[in-house]
């Protein structure tokens, strides 16, 4: 990190899109309403992912993470990704 840049910590989620076959989510949800513990209609299962990046400035941060996530965290055939910056 150089003097003219700054930490910018991020939150980034992976997910399966909606109508891709989520095996592991519907083996959590049978399980949760099997034993009593819910009535879930729906389970998704992803990935999560912190991220902490220096940058010049926020809108730099911003755009850094988005190429991360999308050539890198999540395979935009069958996954969607959001992100979000983090206080800590």
């Amino acid at each position: 990190m150089t003097l003219d840049e700054k930490a910018f910590k991020f939150k980034v989620e992976v997910v399966l899109k909606n109508g891709v076959l989520d095996p592991q989510g519907e083996a959590i949800k049978q399980s949760i309403n099997f034993n009593n513990l819910g009535n879930v209609l729906e389970v998704k299962q992803g990935k999560l992912f912190e991220l902490t990046v220096s940058s010049k400035d926020i809108k730099h941060a911003f755009q850094e993470v988005n190429k991360i996530c999308s050539d890198l965290l999540a395979n935009s055939v069958i996954e969607d990704f959001k992100y979000y910056e983090v206080s800590e």
